[in-house]
């Protein structure tokens, strides 16, 4: 596997501080949730507090950076994740798994991906690919638009523009942030001119941006060009000890495009959380109800019932 790929990812929706410290220890009443400063992770596990609490699950956000997230639970201090980003998060991830820490839930997005993108109109016109892109180069001005230095796709890119990659030998990264490149693509969408930037579903460009994404046979940004696990991860001493929790997450599941307009609405508009969250629960009743299927509350009565009555479903 490229080494790249196995760089932590800083930049699917904001860049997520690194905290230096750990939470207080958690106890195994309350389940601990690690959350990054992600729009998409942080509405999923409000989606996923606001299920547990008619089930009787006192639960608990940790705000931490995602290496102290990995140390929290090796360590026992945390106890879920809902954002682990694969392959991106390898390094953090394997070494946990194999020593029996952490373990794999579930996927919880289904459909995630990163490669290169570029406008609806410039796909209709015949550039798919990535082998398209530097017969066009003049048009393109020999400029790729990626979101920030250090980041796993600028590793990709700098390392495909080394080894002149699908030709790409005499093109330039330019570095921005994801303000930045964004705002580049929508500025050249607005005038109906090439450009081609680093895109990632999920995430709100999917639903403002008329975009699609290049083929890659070469799947410079990973298999399946680009395609990408985002893991429900859980201390494997709490699975053990919460089998109904662990199997609640088992089925607690999005599509991409649904954790776009989780990010859309939490990060762009700048909805509360706990609206956002409400909002989509109140707007997809049978999801939940599968979620729900075989989960118990905290005395052994069915799940559904009482979600459905406490959130008026």
């Amino acid at each position: 596997m490229n080494t790249v790929l196995r760089t932590t990812l800083t930049a699917l929706s904001v860049p997520a501080a690194l905290t230096l410290s750990l939470p207080a220890q958690a106890d195994d009443a309350t389940l601990d949730f690690g959350v990054p400063a992600w729009p998409g992770i942080t509405v999923k596990t409000e989606i996923a507090s606001q299920l547990l609490g008619p089930l009787g699950y006192d639960t608990r956000v940790q705000s931490l950076g995602m290496q102290v997230i990995y140390q929290g639970m090796q360590s026992g201090d945390v106890d879920l994740f809902l954002g682990a980003w694969l392959p991106a998060q390898e390094d953090l991830y394997t070494p946990r798994v194999e020593d029996g820490s952490l373990k794999r839930v579930a996927n919880n997005v289904d459909g995630a991906q990163m490669t290169l993108a570029v406008p609806e109109y410039l796909y209709e016109q015949g550039i798919t690919s990535f082998a398209d892109l530097d017969a066009q180069r003049e048009a393109f001005n020999g400029e790729i638009y990626g979101f920030g230095a250090g980041s796993a796709a600028s590793e990709i890119l700098h390392q495909a523009i080394d080894e002149d990659a699908w030709g790409l030998g005499d093109w330039e990264l330019v570095d921005t942030s994801v303000v930045g490149m964004l705002s580049a693509a929508r500025s050249a969408i607005s005038r109906e001119e090439p450009i081609v930037w680093v895109g990632w579903t999920p995430h709100w460009m999917n639903l403002e941006l008329p975009m699609r994404y290049l083929e890659d046979p070469k799947d410079l940004f990973g298999k399946n060009n680009g395609e990408s696990e985002v893991l429900t991860l859980m201390r494997t001493g709490y699975a053990e000890s919460h089998p109904n929790l662990e199997h609640f997450f088992t089925q607690f599941t999005f599509s991409a495009d649904q954790q776009s307009w989780m990010i859309n609405e939490y990060g762009q508009e700048e909805r509360d959380v706990e609206d956002v969250a409400q909002q989509w629960i109140a707007d997809h009743p049978e999801r939940i109800q599968a979620m729900l299927e075989g989960v118990t509350d905290r005395d052994g009565k069915p799940a559904w019932p009482q979600v459905q009555d406490a959130l008026a479903l």
